[in-house]
């Protein structure tokens, strides 16, 4: 069998795991097993990729020291404020981590594969549970170092060996609260939910918590102000909730000898908020472990689709056949996690962004002031998630089930599609869109309705030439997620950008008189014969 420098590594504080009761020989032999059946997985970052010889998960750590590059202007800017530079910094890294471990390893924590081999065993589930976190801090411990690697060398020679040496401190304590904070996120949820209603407020989580950290991220950043090109912090009750600034304060205390009385709260907070953190995880452990046994409990019964999805699919289907793959695509889209974990996340930032930027100009402006420009054409950023969903609706957990549509008799093979993308425009994206709408007449005034009206126009039409650029030959949901980032991830990213286009037209239009309403017309007929022309197909009744 393999044998892992990290567990040789681990050897060296085996005294610890005995005195707080761990069968370190056992946890050994489990830690060695995972890691030799980790050589068989392929990342979520790495995915698509043809299986090769040996751990791919450590192969593909060179795209985390790319992601690193992205901390270094932060630790060159602001020299001699800490509390800035590295606020920023551990804000991405966490950010990093937080994501890495919701794709990658919440399959590993709440993995009950193994319970049936090791309950048999004379095995404790502290010691079990414990080896659980130890195999995901190894691989966290490995995407922390490719991500900082560089980063830190650049701070060594730039801010000398206390730096570094505090650098290091304040990554190992991000790492154990990044993984047990998560932990215990799942706790709660485990706590008071099972089954399949479990699974889906894990799933929910999972895509709370990727758009939270793009929140946070915003909050981090405006938690400083700018004077003069003078860097400025004031303290606010707030920050006591952002971890990222715990330790940058630790920095400001450490290195710059500044000992006010807010610092020295934010640092103690960085110090025992993590060790706290893993005090509770331990005691609840055993109850964490009870509880993963829900996870085995199925629900008695799934909702059928409701009566808005066959009100829906009356009004917008010329056929039998099209409606019955838009039901079925709403279905899917309802269901399968693994789309929700993917795509939702995309709904999230497409609401978030527009946002972002109003507040940022805020920062500048009044309210009333923006109220009479063009800053209502941010909706746009909601049609740039239009790419990246519709190539999702290629995948699907249960791809092996697609022979059914070949053995079916589908007599108008084109339906599958338009009957998909219809369902993805009313169930995802027109929610997104009115919710958006609503607060931005709220902003703008009901002069922008027009406009609204151009951009979904203009929305239904990227939808229909992101369909005919991808070349989507098969029926939907027919093809695994191994695949899903692989193909065709550089094309989509320059159609995700041709949302541009339009906002270019929509601008030119603004520029004339009356010119809104013949971008309107044209964009109609537009869509009236595009979509006829990419998906013939007979309007009566299929028998």
């Amino acid at each position: 069998m393999n044998e892992f420098r990290a567990l040789a590594l681990l050897s060296k504080f085996k005294w610890i795991f005995v005195k707080i009761g761990i069968d370190y020989r056992a946890m050994e032999t489990i830690l060695r097993m995972k890691l030799t059946m980790d050589g068989r997985r392929t990342p979520t970052i790495f995915n698509g990729q043809k299986k090769k010889e040996g751990n791919q998960f450590l192969k593909s750590l060179w795209i985390y020291g790319l992601y690193g590059l992205m901390i270094i202007p932060f630790m060159l800017f602001g020299d001699g404020h800490y509390i800035f530079q590295m606020s920023i910094v551990f804000g991405i890294m966490m950010f990093i981590l937080a994501t890495t471990m919701v794709s990658d390893f919440s399959t590993v924590l709440l993995d009950i594969r193994d319970k049936t081999v090791l309950q048999t065993k004379p095995v404790s589930s502290r010691t079990i549970n414990t080896a659980k976190i130890i195999h995901i801090l190894i691989y966290m411990f490995f995407i922390t170092g490719a991500f900082i690697a560089i980063p830190l060398i650049i701070g060594l020679f730039k801010n000398g060996i206390a730096f570094t040496l505090v650098f290091l401190a304040a990554l190992i304590l991000t790492m154990l609260f990044i993984v047990v904070f998560t932990s215990l996120m799942y706790f709660v949820v485990l706590r008071f939910f099972d089954g399949e209603r479990l699974k889906d407020i894990i799933n929910y989580v999972q895509i709370i918590l990727s758009v939270g950290v793009i929140i946070g991220y915003q909050v981090v950043i405006r938690a400083f102000n700018f004077a003069d090109l003078e860097l400025m912090y004031t303290f606010n009750w707030w920050h006591v909730f952002l971890p990222p600034m715990w330790f940058g304060a630790a920095f400001e205390l450490l290195l710059n000898q500044d000992f006010s009385t807010t610092l020295i709260l934010l640092s103690v907070l960085a110090l025992i908020i993590p060790i706290i953190s893993i005090y509770i995880y331990v005691k609840l452990m055993p109850s964490f472990e009870k509880n993963m046994d829900k996870l085995m409990s199925e629900s008695k019964s799934r909702k059928r689709s409701g009566r808005m999805t066959d009100f829906w699919a009356r009004v917008c289907c010329r056929n039998r056949e099209e409606r019955m793959f838009f039901r079925f695509a709403s279905l899917m889209m309802k269901q399968e996690r693994n789309f929700k974990l993917r795509v939702y996340p995309s709904l999230g930032f497409a609401f978030i962004f527009p946002f972002i930027f109003i507040f940022t100009e805020l920062q500048m402006r009044t309210l009333a002031e923006i109220s009479t420009g063009s800053m209502f054409l941010l909706i746009y950023f909601g049609n740039m998630m239009i790419p990246t969903i519709i190539h999702t609706l290629q995948f699907s957990d249960n791809y092996k089930g697609s022979w059914l549509f070949k053995a079916s008799p589908i007599q108008q093979p084109t339906a599958a599609y338009s009957g998909t993308l219809k369902a993805f425009f009313i169930k995802l994206y027109v929610p997104v869109f009115l919710m958006l709408s609503i607060a931005f007449i709220s902003i703008f005034s009901i002069r922008i309705l027009p406009d609204l009206f151009a951009v979904l126009l203009g929305a239904i039409l990227h939808t229909l030439l992101t369909y005919k650029w991808m070349n989507a030959d098969e029926f939907p949901f027919t093809q695994t997620f191994e695949f899903a980032q692989s193909q065709g991830s550089a094309k989509m990213f320059l159609i995700s950008l041709g949302a541009g286009l339009f906002v270019i037209a929509h601008l030119i239009a603004n520029a004339v008189v009356g010119g809104i309403y013949v971008y309107i017309v044209l964009l109609l007929i537009a869509v009236f014969f595009g979509w006829r022309k990419v998906f013939p197909m007979e309007s009566g009744e299929v028998r």
